[in-house]
């Protein structure tokens, strides 16, 4: 590992945790780079914190930036959200989140 990637320890919604070695020079959020190893976040809106489609628990002790009041109204109509919660495409990689767990929420079916 380099000062140019981080690792991400992600919990898919069976239960299996994997680790995953992510750019941090790429400018990428949680839901680009969960999108880009393919697992299974939909991210309908893009990253715009328009949907919750890439909502996620985090269960590490990271210092993460307060959410934005776009951010915290998706999570007020979301479903299965926790105090944990966050939309991953409001969480942008960098080196202070080097060993991120978090947690992929379950998905609404249909």
């Amino acid at each position: 590992m380099d000062d140019q990637t981080i690792f991400i320890h992600i919990t898919d919604r069976e239960g299996i945790e994997k680790a995953f070695e992510a750019p941090t020079d790429m400018g990428l959020n949680l839901m680009e780079f969960c999108r880009a190893v393919e697992l299974p976040v939909k991210g309908e809106c893009g990253g715009m914190a328009m949907c919750a489609t890439c909502q996620v628990y985090v269960l590490s002790d990271h210092q993460l930036p307060e959410p934005t009041d776009d951010e915290l109204g998706m999570l007020d109509q979301a479903f299965f959200v926790k105090n944990n919660s966050r939309l991953g495409c409001q969480i942008h990689l960098h080196q202070a989140l080097n060993g991120l767990k978090v947690q992929l929420a379950p998905e609404i079916d249909g």
